[in-house]
């Protein structure tokens, strides 16, 4: 009874492993967004919130650069002290720090259009469709301008991060502090 419980079993889990291997659905390219002629109102209203959490979120370094670079300056500085090899950090630093600056007017101008708000109402519903859609794809524009002049210097900052705090781990817990 055992031996063919266990049949069953693994019959039941070779099925099912088989069927989990084929996709439900069918792949699309969901990196592109949709074309923004092509967005209903309420479409557009949820583009345009979404664009205003990216914009707050990315304005955060924009809004007090020398205070964003000193910070994170005092911890490589706190690392070098104890004797880590800091140098790709700091280059990594120095590269988002140069690319954060030279990035600052397009920002700005993003913020000029963001604060147009052209087509929206305050609250972020539709006023003008067709306006609304102009500003939807000119801050989709502006936010692309924003990421290619910043050359990808925050991710190179983030793994060079990553890669420090791995060559850097401790080998055990008592060693923390």
């Amino acid at each position: 009874m055992k031996k063919l419980l266990s049949k069953i079993m693994m019959a039941f889990l070779a099925v099912t492993l088989v069927f989990a291997a084929i996709p439900v659905t069918q792949a699309s390219a969901a990196d592109e967004p949709p074309p923004v002629d092509e967005l209903t109102t309420e479409q557009l209203e949820k583009v345009w919130a979404r664009q205003l959490r990216i914009f707050e979120r990315i304005g955060k370094a924009f809004e007090d650069p020398a205070a964003h670079i000193e910070k994170i300056q005092s911890r490589i500085d706190k690392a070098a002290e104890k004797g880590k090899d800091v140098s790709a950090l700091q280059s990594a630093l120095d590269a988002y720090e140069d690319a954060l600056l030279a990035s600052k007017p397009a920002y700005d101008s993003l913020g000029e259009v963001i604060d147009a708000h052209k087509g929206f109402d305050a609250d972020g519903k539709v006023t003008d469709e067709e306006q609304a859609r102009a500003t939807v794809k000119e801050v989709r524009e502006g936010m692309q301008a924003v990421k290619d002049s910043m050359g990808g210097t925050f991710k190179a900052l983030r793994e060079a991060l990553k890669a420090f705090r791995e060559a850097n781990k401790p080998a055990d817990a008592s060693e923390k502090k």
